[in-house]
């Protein structure tokens, strides 16, 4: 199948580039930076540079394309202008769609956010409603990310509508590599104290990849919208202890698939996707949070 991946050089763009490669795909690779000008190492897909905030050019490089992989986006709200992340992120997936629609491409794959419903960048902080959360938890989007994100998933239900296009949104979870574990989820690792707004929820980069793969393949109808994250929680706490000891009773538990689980139940994705993650934070630290030598 002929795929582009929008945002390809990106944390997520790159590892579903090359998943989408070993999967035996044809694909396009598209983002910001600049062309490398020379001759392309055989395993390396065609590049397209590209502002997708231009309607002109997102056309352009989705114009032979059975399926798209929509990752690019600026990351998060806190290095931007307000205004800057939400007309980037959200003009850039309307003109993909538009011309998804426009030139029949039959699934579009859109990578949302686990911050859609709204408690990870808000200005007046709350608590999610109950834990494990899942994609029927109620959606209160402040930050200019979230929303747009939200409103990205809304573009997905309209044109699932008004074409023959099938859609899926994943929500994937705090990305992780091989470069960024220890940094990242260490502290979590060794102080359980440590939070944060994901519920000591995470994903390995390669995961999701794996995710983004059986999306593209999908013949999954409409337009569904899967949370992906480990099933474990950073550090492999008892998550019932840790959910009590820093929320009381402000967050309802609900029933856990294990005790070290994570915030973000991904039963959804197993079950209508077939998602199955194969990694773990312990593949690469101990327990103490550092990398694991050799």
């Amino acid at each position: 199948m002929r795929v582009v991946v929008t945002g390809a050089h990106g944390k997520v763009g790159r590892a579903a580039v090359s998943a989408l490669l070993a999967a035996g795909h044809e694909v396009t690779a598209s983002d910001l930076t600049r062309p490398v000008w020379e001759r392309r190492e055989p395993d390396q897909p065609r590049y397209v540079q590209a502002d997708l905030t231009d309607a002109g050019q997102a056309f352009a490089v989705v114009r032979e394309a059975e399926a798209v992989v929509h990752a690019a986006a600026i990351p998060d709200p806190m290095a931007n202008a307000p205004h800057v992340v939400f007309q980037n992120n959200l003009m850039a997936t309307f003109n993909v769609l538009e011309a998804a629609v426009r030139f029949g491409v039959s699934r579009f794959v859109n990578i949302s956010s686990e911050t859609v419903p709204g408690f990870f960048f808000a200005e007046r902080p709350f608590l999610p409603d109950y834990a494990p959360v899942d994609e029927e938890h109620p959606i209160r989007p402040q930050d200019p990310y979230a929303l747009a994100k939200h409103f990205g998933e809304q573009l997905m239900d309209a044109a699932v509508r008004r074409s023959d296009l099938r859609c899926i949104s994943l929500r994937p979870s705090w990305v992780q590599h091989e470069g960024n574990y220890e940094r990242n989820l260490g502290p979590q690792v060794r102080d359980s104290s440590e939070a944060g707004a994901g519920l000591w929820s995470y994903i390995d980069v390669y995961d999701l990849a794996d995710a983004i793969v059986l999306a593209t393949e999908s013949d999954l109808p409409g337009h569904e919208v899967f949370y992906i994250a480990s099933p474990d929680n950073a550090g492999g706490h008892d998550f019932a202890a840790m959910l009590r000891r820093h929320f009381g009773d402000r967050i309802e538990l609900r029933p856990l698939a294990r005790p070290d689980a994570s915030g973000i139940s991904c039963a959804k994705a197993h079950r209508l996707l077939g998602w199955t993650p194969k990694r773990s934070w312990r593949d690469y630290l101990d327990e103490n949070g550092r990398t694991r030598q050799g």
